[in-house]
């Protein structure tokens, strides 16, 4: 866009051949040069924009276009006594944007030298300095840097006076060599003068400080000269074969434009390896080969590979690999958004498309490859207009135009289904997810494409990791997709982890950033003495930092001839991945870890007093998981807790999430009374389409997608619709769940328990006969029976199905007076830990501890009671206290219990009776 408003800006009477302006003699030449040095006026035919809009970068590349222009035609044109040379303007409306820079670089080096010229050795570093130019990428090749040439045209020329003209003029050399830059883009027919022509000119004139820079530099002119021409015929033909190849020009310009030449690409290998897919790719050549309707649709999940089948197939023509029907064709991928990009208009993206298939029809040698198939439907449509679909049926149908199409299946269904007659003319070609040996098999296929650009190396049990774990923990993806991305994460993890500079290099680094402040701030105040000083210093740090790189990359260097392959990405980088992505732990046992899962009982026993039986079961279960015996396609373990209320059924799931599942934030909670009527089902997995709600997707599925490693608490169960227990039978056995949305979310890493509250008669009334009192034995056989006798219980009320899919049904059993003693201990000490936050040092006798369980101990109600008598004897207390003033911060408090059963506050220590043991004394 910049080039055409640049080029279309022209003045009358300025273009003008220089063999016309100098066969007229000397007047013509004379006002030749009058007009080139007022090339700066603007022309007639500049447009300007600033009665619609303000100035912008265009406008800027236009006025420094004229700006160099105006600069260039002034001091290049001088007189040689009686004769001028000059070099019409039209010359350098042709200079590239490179060609631009070129000379730009080269009046800064002028510059930087203290020079009032741009000689031809100014003219080689802005060639050199270009960087991006074929000219840059010859020299290069050469090892010529701009560093070594600075130094060689400084020893040659030395530096200047210091004052420096605005405007610099050329050498009669520098002149010479932009004529000759002419002189050479024409020999090669071309309409432009880039940076490899300018090159070209410097060779070609042979003499002056550029040639010996280039002499001292050991470069050969010929040599590169050669090297020059070749990437000039490179490039030529590579932008004139296209999309179509051949020699004879660009044939097909539209399909150049919006579509990308697979078949090219795999010939010069720059495709990644198809691994298998074997049968889907001759499918596709089978349907490629009909004469009507030969369009195969590849129809698959995201992520499976179907777009690999296209490159698959490309591959194989490119090399020879496939019968005559197709041999010889081009498989070209159409950018549908870049098609419809810029139609403003009716009827431009029409007439883009009826090109396409205009070009198509004639080449007679193009299979089209549509990514996303689906988006023809209405691509392009406005109003009275038709879409891209409905112009392309009449040649899909005829076999004019051979289309291989691509799209999900719910694309699929939503989209092409709807409209029978485009369906018909694409014949579906199932692209089913690959197993996991499969996937290793592709992973093994692209291995050397990932160790090439991570430069490192990838061994088998990573590859083999990779294809595992993501099948096992990454439910909501596709292979290969998924473990494709997880090699490709573990290769960047890996190369960034050795990528980092050595410790002493970083801390210099420190004081380097430092010191670069330090001295943009005695710039700014104008002290250019220190400024300098701190440049010196700026300048010795750099070399220091650079000896330091060196050396690691030497030492590296060494390493890897010693044997030592450099980085390597294991199996262990893989599992570090997928527990960064979904949060499960997947690396191995450590030892620290282990010796937590052995003493799990013991840790969890602080919270949950009593109840042997239930944490022993949650931590025979949580252990067989995280050493990977459990069963892979179900839930960690499943279990009912059945029980009186206030016996610790809910505790124990809470503490079980706090202690391995990080916190209590890692507990789904759902209370199932929430869930007593027959339409509350859909609140778990989502409301069907078209009810409120539909978007929002359900409870329990949403919460599961977001943290799939959890405790899932199904709260007095008992008290759910029985549809509730009908959606829960394929969960509990299968480890999964489909939601609204027909997404499938994976329960396979989370620990379902269902607290109940039915079978608490049986205990209650068994419960008399359970006590602290009772020996070992006695107390385990009254155990088992009653446990017998709720299993029963629980039988009458949940259907044999839902029942026979737990792990385990455990009972709760009532705590007896010495287990709510323990408790009352728990809740005493979050009683002085929340004082303790405010100071105050509480402590509380024996007699006060008795008194609390006496009024809290309730057998049918279990530990709430407690809680109320705390709250009761001990807060209350307090509270009053505390807002009489009577208690401040920073003073110690003793709370018993006086002779008549009333509650007394004492502060300080006088008057204090027998205390509590040390345990609860905070």
């Amino acid at each position: 866009m910049a080039r055409v408003l640049v080029q279309s800006t022209n003045i009358p009477g300025l273009v003008g051949g220089r063999k016309n302006g100098l066969s007229r003699g000397s007047v013509n030449v004379k006002r030749a040069v009058r007009m080139m040095a007022s090339v700066h006026a603007p022309g007639s035919r500049i447009r300007s924009f600033s009665g619609l809009r303000g100035f912008n970068s265009l406008d800027n590349m236009l006025r420094t276009r004229q700006d160099f222009h105006s600069k260039v035609a002034i001091t290049i044109s001088s007189r040689r006594r009686k004769a001028t040379r000059c070099v019409p303007r039209a010359m350098f409306e042709r200079f590239t944007e490179k060609a631009i820079k070129v000379i730009m670089l080269a009046q800064e080096e002028a510059r930087r030298l203290g020079h009032n010229f741009v000689g031809t050795e100014q003219i080689l570093l802005g060639l050199i300095g270009e960087g991006t130019g074929i000219a840059a990428k010859v020299l290069k090749s050469m090892g010529i840097n701009l560093k070594d040439a600075r130094v060689e045209v400084e020893k040659i020329i030395g530096r200047g006076s210091g004052f420096v003209a605005v405007e610099i003029p050329f050498t009669p050399r520098a002149k010479r060599v932009l004529e000759l830059s002419l002189e050479e883009a024409r020999q090669l027919g071309h309409n432009y003068i880039g940076s490899e022509h300018l090159l070209l000119g410097l060779l070609r004139e042979g003499e002056g400080v550029a040639a010996r820079v280039l002499e001292n530099l050991g470069a050969d002119p010929s040599n590169i000269r050669t090297q020059v021409i070749r990437m000039v015929g490179e490039s030529t033909e590579a932008v004139g074969a296209g999309v179509g190849g051949g020699s004879s020009g660009n044939k097909m310009p539209t399909l150049e434009e919006y579509g990308t030449n697979l078949t090219k690409l795999a010939e010069e290998g720059k495709l990644d390896p198809v691994v298998g897919r074997q049968q889907q790719i001759e499918r596709v050549t089978q349907i490629l080969g009909r004469r009507t309707k030969n369009n195969p649709c590849l129809i698959g999940e995201p992520g499976v590979g179907k777009t690999a089948i296209a490159e698959g197939l490309a591959q194989r023509i490119a090399n020879g690999d496939v019968p005559e029907t197709i041999e010889g064709k081009k498989v070209i991928t159409l950018d549908m958004g870049l098609l419809v990009a810029g139609t403003k208009y009716r009827g431009e993206f029409e007439e883009r498309l009826k090109k396409l298939m205009e070009e198509i029809k004639q080449s007679d040698e193009i299979i089209l490859f549509i990514d996303e198939v689906h988006t023809l439907i209405g691509a392009g449509a406005a109003e009275g207009a038709i879409d891209a679909a409905n112009i392309l049926k009449p040649a899909l149908a005829r076999g004019e135009l051979q289309c291989i199409g691509a799209t999900t299946l719910d694309e699929y269904r939503k989209h092409i289904e709807k409209d029978p007659a485009l369906e018909r003319r694409f014949q579906p070609v199932k692209v089913p997810e690959p197993s996991v040996d499969e996937t290793i098999q592709i992973l093994k296929g692209l291995r050397e494409r990932y160790e090439i650009h991570h430069k490192l190396r990838y061994t088998d049990e990573a590859l083999v990791a990779a294809a595992q774990l993501s099948y096992q923990y990454i439910s909501d993806r596709f292979l290969p997709d998924k473990a494709i991305d997880l090699v490709d994460e573990a290769g960047s993890r890996v190369r960034l982890r050795h990528a980092q500079l050595p410790e002493e290099a970083r801390e210099l680094e420190k004081e380097l950033r430092q010191i670069t402040k330090e001295k943009n701030e005695a710039v700014r105040s104008q002290d250019f003495e220190k400024a300098g000083e701190l440049r010196d210093r700026e300048m010795e740090f750099k070399t220091k930092i650079s000896a330091l790189v060196d050396k690691g990359k030497e030492m590296s260097k060494a390493e890897s001839e010693a044997g030592d392959v450099g980085p390597v990405v294991t199996e262990v980088d893989i599992q570090h991945i997928v527990s960064s992505w979904t949060g499960i732990p997947v690396e191995k046992v450590s030892t620290d870890e282990s010796d937590r899962l052995l003493k799990m009982e013991e840790t969890l026993h602080k919270r949950v007093i009593g109840q042997d039986e239930a944490v022993k079961a949650i931590s025979r279960a949580i252990r067989r998981a995280r050493v990977g015996l459990k069963n892979p396609n179900r839930p960690i373990a499943s279990f009912i807790f059945s029980g009186p209320t206030g016996v610790g059924k809910s505790e124990l799931a809470k503490a079980l999430a706090a202690y391995y599942f990080g916190s209590e934030e890692a507990m789904i909670r759902l209370d199932m009374s929430e869930f007593m009527e027959r339409h509350t089902v859909s609140k778990l997995i989502g409301s069907p389409p078209g009810y409120v709600g539909y978007t929002e997707g359900g409870q329990l599925t949403e919460a599961v997608r977001r943290r799939p490693y959890t405790v899932v608490l199904f709260d007095e169960i008992e008290k759910a619709h029985p549809d509730v227990f009908n959606m829960m039978l394929q969960i509990l056995e299968d480890g999964r769940l489909t939601d609204s949305k027909g997404r499938t979310v994976d329960f396979k890493n989370t620990l379902l328990i269902m607290t109940s509250n039915v079978g608490s008669s049986v205990i209650e009334k068994g419960g008399r006969r359970i006590g602290f009192d009772l020996d070992y034995d006695e107390k385990d056989s009254s155990y088992n029976r009653i446990k017998s006798l709720v299993t029963e219980e629980l039988k009458q009320y949940f259907r044999p199905e839902f029942l026979n899919r737990l792990d385990e049904m455990i009972v709760f059993r009532q705590l007896t007076k010495l287990e709510v003693k323990e408790i009352a201990d728990i809740m005493l000490k979050e009683v002085f830990d929340r004082l303790k936050a405010k100071e105050v040092e509480l402590q509380v006798t024996e007699r006060f501890r008795d008194r609390v369980v006496e009024e809290g101990y309730n057998p049918s109600y279990g530990a709430r009671p407690l809680r109320r008598a705390i709250m009761r004897l001990l807060e209350d207390s307090m509270a009053e206290k505390m807002l009489a003033r009577e208690i401040k911060e920073g003073d110690s408090v003793i709370v018993d219990v006086d002779s008549d059963g009333n509650v007394t506050v004492l502060n300080g220590s006088s008057g204090a009776p027998e205390s509590l043991p040390d345990a609860i004394t905070v």
